[in-house]
Formats: structure tokens, sequence, C-alpha cells
């Protein structure tokens, strides 16, 4: 086993054993960047020379000591460019830390390296980038999810122990499905937003990929937490996401939400979920179906509520602070009109539309406040449910990785590919996607995601159960060859 293929909690042991030291591991990731991110294209920027530093001081006895994490672009780490994918944010460096990497840094981790995503995190396939599509490592014609494909593609190819991306309406958990790897979205309000660049405020959440539910519940003990400059982040105890880890499901209810087994579904995804889920059977869990009634409308709810928060978000976005600013203009209304016509892709634009219209006058309460009104009862089925289950288990996404460039002039059915992981970002709770098998096209295998969905602030839980589930495959452990 090479050094890039080391999982974190293998990294720190020896790293702490000295088999290994911080720049031992670094350069061994740089190494691996340099022979494959020309194909992958997870990366927008790395300071290497920063991270040297860095690592050079590193406390390998802290919890993430001397570990390499990679960002994605949308999170601000002093001196660093924050582009979000967009043009508009070219020339920007951050001033100052995010809180998550604020944390990041008291356990010992090294920040390292931008990756790629699609602009502003508004996409499902990371081609809406204003710089570079990145590709999936199992297959280099495909896309590897979005927002957070950087994020996911290079823990995939081996180009990062551990990241960080952000999760709307699916971008972490979709992107680590289409990739084979672990993403965690936790609970809304478990993690701070205080240095992402927001996109829908209400439904951002912040959190890791790894490739294994250990090293996701190692990210989350670090970055976990109530930050009094996010209004929204919760004072609940965080507790240990690893202590309930190597339990088995002896004992534990599944819920099986009917709603989400649909016709269209990839018949090779259902094949391997549904194999998955009689592996949890027969590890002991008890299979219940349960009922999640307005599933149905989650797409719709989230592209009026989503959009009319992004059309509040990005108005700052003016080019007279920062950022992109159009040259010569004519006057104060030519500026702004220029700059943001210049600065934000089409994907962007159309969702600023959008969401300038739902908000309008005449039309707000027959768009917004009824979507709103919808997500209470969203909310609702999901508590409804976990009245009968543990946790849920269903896909993750509903098909394998398609192809660059299939659906990019088709919004809708692009918007479709996060139709299983929607819900669980309007209702706050907490949800993980974990490799569970391959599908195969055009002679190449394609991962697919097992999707478990938890009570909030039950991370520990829902780790503990993909983990037993995790431990029984080795779909874990395999690696693209590139």
């Amino acid at each position: 086993m090479s050094l890039p293929d080391l999982s974190v909690a293998e990294l720190q042991a020896k790293l702490r054993a000295r088999e290994l030291t911080p720049l031992d591991a670094l350069d061994a990731l740089e190494a691996r960047i340099a022979a494959v991110d020309p194909q992958v294209q997870a990366y927008l920027s790395r300071d290497l020379e920063t991270a040297r530093a860095e690592a050079a001081q590193a406390d390998v006895s802290l919890p993430l000591g001397g570990v390499p994490i990679g960002i994605k672009d949308v999170i601000n780490v002093t001196g660093q460019p924050c582009t979000a994918a967009s043009k508009i944010l070219a020339p920007y460096r951050a001033p100052y830390d995010a809180t998550v990497i604020a944390k990041l840094r008291a356990a010992g981790a090294v920040p390292f390296g931008r990756l790629n995503l699609d602009e502003f995190a508004m996409g499902s396939s990371t081609e809406n980038s204003a710089y570079q599509p990145t590709r999936n490592p199992w297959d280099l014609t495909r896309i590897p999810g979005g927002s957070s494909g950087g994020s996911a593609a290079a823990v995939a190819a081996r180009e990062a122990f551990a990241t960080l991306g952000s999760d709307t309406g699916g971008s972490i958990r979709q992107p680590a499905a289409l990739c084979g790897c672990v993403g965690l979205k936790p609970t809304y309000g478990r993690v701070s937003r205080y240095g992402l660049i927001a996109f829908a405020s209400s439904l951002d959440q912040i959190g890791p990929f790894t490739r294994t539910t250990r090293d996701a519940g190692l990210m989350l003990n670090a970055i976990a937490g109530r930050d009094p400059r996010d209004s929204t982040s919760l004072d609940q105890p965080v507790n240990d996401a690893t202590a309930l880890l190597g339990r088995d499901l002896k004992g534990v209810r599944l819920g099986i939400p009917k709603e989400y087994f649909v016709d269209g579904m990839d018949p090779q995804v259902r094949t391997a979920v549904e194999t998955a889920i009689k592996q949890c059977e027969s590890l002991g869990a008890e299979l219940v179906e349960v009922s999640l009634p307005h599933t149905e409308f989650a797409v719709g709810v989230y592209y009026i509520i989503a959009t009319a928060e992004a059309s509040a978000n990005l108005a700052r976005f003016d080019g007279v602070r920062y950022g992109h600013r159009a040259d010569a203009p004519k006057d104060l209304l030519d500026h702004y009109k220029r700059t943001r016509e210049e600065g934000f892709g089409s994907e962007v634009k159309r969702r600023i539309i959008l969401g300038t219209y739902v908000l309008s006058s005449g039309y707000y309460d027959a768009y917004y406040l009824r979507a709103q009104k919808v997500r209470t009862l969203i909310r609702q089925d999901f508590t409804n449910a976990f009245a009968q289950c543990d946790a849920l288990v269903c896909p993750t996404s509903p098909d394998l990785a398609f192809k660059l460039g299939e659906r990019t002039d088709d919004p809708l059915r692009m918007y479709l590919a996060d139709i299983f992981t929607i819900a669980a970002n309007l209702a706050g709770i907490c949800g993980l996607s974990v490799p569970c098998g391959f599908g195969e096209a055009d002679g190449k295998k394609l991962p697919v995601g097992l999707q478990f969905l938890g009570q909030p602030f039950d991370e520990a839980r829902l780790l503990q159960i993909a983990h037993a589930y995790e431990q029984s495959t080795d779909w874990h452990l395999a690696a693209p060859a590139l």
C-alpha cells in the first residue's frame, strides 16, 4: 500500500509512531497530484510552500495532527483564493479562516489545496465551474457528481486523505456515491457555516469526504460545535462521533422509504442497493417499510427555497468591495449590470433569476411561502418515519455517473440527479453515503452509493450503522486505476 492509499486513521497511527513525518505525507500527496490531477482536474490551486511550513510545525499528538486536508473552494482559508469556481471572485483572497478551518488547525490538520466545484455550489456535475470540469476517476469521460465534485474526486483518486465539501441538496452525498467514497452531511446547525460562501443559508452544511466511516467520524469530531459567529449553529453537545463504531446491527431498525425505490432508477443501482440492504439484514438489522409521502414535492420545493436564498445571498457580489469589476462603466447601474453579467455563469444567472421571481411582489405567497409550508410537511414525514426506526436506508443517486456534457442542455434532468438527497436538507437531518457496489457502462466499473439518513444530531448512531455495513464488505477498499 502506497502512502496516499492510507486512511486518515492509518496515517495518524504512522505519524504518531514516527514512521512518517507530516512532510512525508505532504510530499507523497503532491507527487500523486502531479501524476494524476492533469487527468482528474480536482484542484484549482495549491500553496505548497505554506502547507510545508505548517506541516513542519504540526503536532502529531493532536487528533488530526499532520494530516493534510483538501478544501472545497467555497470555504475561506486565510491568504488563499476562494473563488467559488466563479470568475466574479477570481481576484479574491480570503482575509480570515472559516470556523471549520480554525477547528481543523486546532486539531493539528494542515489545510491543503483548493478543490473544484460547480460555480457557487450550484450544480450536480462540477461542469458549471468557470475554470475546468472535474472528471470521475473511475471513467474520465464521466462526471464526478456535484457540486463538491473536486472534493470527492480527490479522495477517490488518492489525491487527498480527506477533504471538506458543502451539501445544500446532496452536494456531498451524491458525488461521494458517484466517486466511490464516504460523504457525510451533518445535521443542520451541527457545523458552523461562518466563512462558507453561502448558496442557500437554510440548507447549506459543511461536511467531510473520506475513504472510511471512521475517518468521517474523526473529521466530524474536529469541525463540529457551537459557533457564536454563526447564528444557525446550535448549542448541542459534541460527543465522540466514533464512540459507537464496532457495534453490530442487532436490534437496529432500518426504515426503507418506499418512495425512494421508484421507476426510472438505473437497474444496476437498484440491484446494488437492494443487495446492500439484505446485507444489513443479515448483520442483524430489522427492516421496516416506511413512507415519506411528500417526497414527490421535494425537488420543486427545493428549487424555490434554494434559488430564493441564492438570489438574496449573491446580491452582495457587485464588484464594489471585492471580486471582479467591469471596466469603465458608464454609471453605477451599468457597473452592476456588466460586473454581474461578466462574472456569473449561466447556471448561477438562471437560479438568481428564478429566485428573484419567486420572491417578487405578487408571487411570494404563491411560491416561496407555499414552499416553506410544504417543507414543514416534508420535515414531519421524517419525524413520523423515525418514530418507527433508528435510521433510513436508500439509494444516494438514482443513476450511475453520466457522461460529461450529457445533461448540460437539460437542466430539469440535471436537477433530478439529487432526487434522493434533497429532502434531507429540507428537513435538516444528517445523511451519509457509503460505497455499496458497482455498475458498469462502456466497459468501465462505476461506483454505487448507499445512503443512510439519521435523526437530528444522531451522527454517531448513523456512523455506527454505516460502519457495520462497511466492514462487512470490501467496496470501500476499491480504487480507480489511474
